[in-house]
């Protein structure tokens, strides 16, 4: 027999009756029953009730023990009476009597319990993170991430990729967000970086002839945090395959992910149908490029309604370049109660508000209601009206402006006006690839730089280049699930020639390119295959297949919102010692 244990806590049934057994695990909870004493102890497998009477040799030892204490017990499995059975546990017909008990590891008083699931402050729980992962509903979402990632390796096998691991420690790479630099102390004053992604080295597997990678890959951003987005590192499903165009990655990746979600999903549906919408089309009628389709509502352009009409607001702002006005329909939501709650939602968000006319039927008529209808007319707005196709009891809400200032907030307006009239699907998974991206874009300075990935393939080629910068569309994708961007990939641009006119149009000279890519750029001298691939998410998909809000509930030590690890205390201050033997002196901010 084990020394520990001959049983976990979640292995006996009724077919031990009788039979002297060994558990180790922790005091889950202590009930004292007219002087009989319940101990639940639990494992990572389980729990199982043991107990003591005053006639057990080791009941003086079960007296002391408290919540958390390591124990091992030893003792005889008894079936349990038929009226206390508890069908909820495996364990749940039988109970162990305690022969002898040992402490093996005392526990302070608990910063935050571990029995039940008590909300307790984030900052406490990461502190103590190693007893916050004790309790049930984060363990058991660990355990789901960990069936998750070997569901895809075995998935992605199955699939005819082949697992290869990429540096950890190498040259920094533009991929959209700062680097961790890692100061050298062999080569004084260089620096290595932690791999944003594993871009490069990836093609250059492609290069090599290997067909089709993949890879677990942990990838480290110095990013602001969000509630879907850890502010450190992250880790991705990383792939590569070679002689391949978009659709053929689409073709590769959907059951993937299909598969993956229909596993794990918990019986919510997973639509197979994944549309592809352009960049262009997904920002007009969703706001965003990462539309939550599980809302039906589609925005529209309604500009013509109003030039030179009645709404002086809307008719002015349309005399200026670039600007819009564009309507959400809501139906079902013709009330002045939730068209004012909107507005209140709107003003939340930093906007003026948003303006909105609300049907109603007057003498068996449809009219609009509110301030924009009085201004512009019952002919306007049954031309509205009729666009939206939209009835009596619907609504419809405006924003105008340049559609950069307010997409984000009619996006967000989108979807609360989904689930507050209760449009939005439930119970189910939607997906959609977001195609055509724009491949530059303008900085705050005037300038040109890329606007998603800059190793993408752009659509046309070389020629393609040669016009206005900011009309050029990649070949790159991304995926959209619920809301969330859970893929994001390209075609690789593998042509020499044409990736150095594609940088130097984003600022880069060909030096520039030599220096900071040259690895690449000589493998793509001596025949590089067309080539295409993506990342997922694995954070994201995780937390969005255990119906979490925050990305934090599915990572095992995750940083809080100032990316600190408070249980290891990081980021520290090195020593002296350090910094003497990196050539490096620390500066204090003034």
């Amino acid at each position: 027999m084990n020394a520990y244990r001959s049983h976990t806590c979640a292995d006996l049934n009724t077919s031990h009756v009788g039979q002297s057994v060994r558990l180790s695990g922790w005091v889950h909870r202590v009930r004292d029953h007219g002087g009989i004493l319940f101990v639940d102890l639990r494992d990572h497998y389980g729990i199982t009730q043991v107990l003591a009477d005053p006639d057990s040799p080791a009941f003086k030892d079960v007296e002391k023990v408290r919540a958390e204490w390591v124990i091992r017990i030893e003792g005889e499995v008894k079936a349990r009476d038929a009226s206390l059975v508890n069908p909820k546990l495996p364990t749940g017909e039988i109970e162990v009597y305690i022969r002898a008990l040992d402490v093996l590891g005392p526990a302070d008083e608990l910063p935050l319990p571990v029995f039940g699931e008590t909300e307790y402050p984030e900052e406490t729980r990461l502190t103590y993170r190693f007893l916050d992962l004790r309790r049930e509903g984060l363990h058991d979402k660990m355990i789901l991430r960990s069936n998750v990632v070997r569901s895809i390796r075995n998935r992605m096998w199955d699939a005819g990729f082949n697992e290869f691991q990429t540096p950890i420690i190498t040259a920094s790479s533009p991929e959209g967000a700062r680097d961790f630099l890692v100061p050298s102390r062999l080569h004084p004053g260089k620096f290595y970086a932690l791999p944003q992604a594993p871009q490069q080295f990836k093609q250059l597997i492609m290069v090599a002839g290997f067909d089709r990678y993949f890879q677990i890959a942990p990838c480290f951003r110095d990013e602001d945090p969000r509630a879907d987005r850890s502010p450190t590192d992250f880790y991705q499903l990383d792939l590569e395959m070679s002689f391949v165009e978009q659709e053929d990655v689409f073709a590769t990746v959907q059951p993937v992910l299909q598969g993956l979600f229909e596993e794990f999903g918990q019986g919510k549906t997973v639509h197979a149908d994944w549309p592809r919408i352009p960049f262009a089309e997904a920002m007009l009628k969703y706001g965003s490029d990462k539309p939550d389709l599980r809302n039906p509502i589609e925005m529209q352009v309604v500009s013509d309604h109003f030039r030179g009409g009645g709404f002086g607001l809307f008719a002015k702002l349309l005399e200026q370049d670039g600007t819009q006005i564009r309507a959400i329909p809501a139906p079902t939501g013709g009330s002045r109660a939730f068209c004012d709650r909107m507005n209140a939602f709107a003003q939340a968000q930093g906007l003026p508000g948003m303006g909105y006319i609300f049907w109603r039927e007057e003498n068996g008529e449809t009219t609009g209601a509110g301030p924009i209808a009085k201004n512009i007319g019952p002919e306007r707005t049954e031309a509205i009206r009729a666009q939206l196709g939209l009835k009596a009891g619907d609504a419809a809400f405006f924003l105008a402006g340049k559609p950069e200032t307010f997409e984000s907030v009619a996006a967000k307006a989108r979807n609360e006006i989904g689930r507050e009239l209760g449009l939005t699907e439930e119970n189910c998974f939607r997906f959609a690839w977001i195609v055509d991206f724009p491949m530059y874009e303008k900085t705050d300075e005037g300038g040109i730089d890329f606007s998603h990935n800059p190793f993408s393939m752009p659509q046309g080629g070389l020629e393609a280049l040669s016009g206005d910068p900011l009309s050029v569309k990649g070949y790159q994708y991304d995926l959209a699930c619920n809301g969330y961007e859970i893929i994001s990939g390209a075609i690789r641009n593998h042509r020499p020639e044409i990736m150095f006119k594609a940088f130097e149009i984003a600022g880069y000279p060909k030096s520039e390119v030599e220096k900071r890519f040259g690895g690449m750029v000589k493998a793509f001298r001596y025949g590089a295959p067309p080539h295409g691939g993506c990342a997922a998410g694995i954070d994201r998909i995780v937390m969005l297949l255990a119906d979490e809000m925050n990305i934090r509930e599915v990572i095992m030590f995750p940083m809080n919102q100032r990316a600190e690890d408070l249980l290891m205390g990081a980021p520290s201050e090195p020593t002296n010692t350090q910094l003497r033997e990196l050539g490096l002196r620390v500066v204090p901010r003034e």
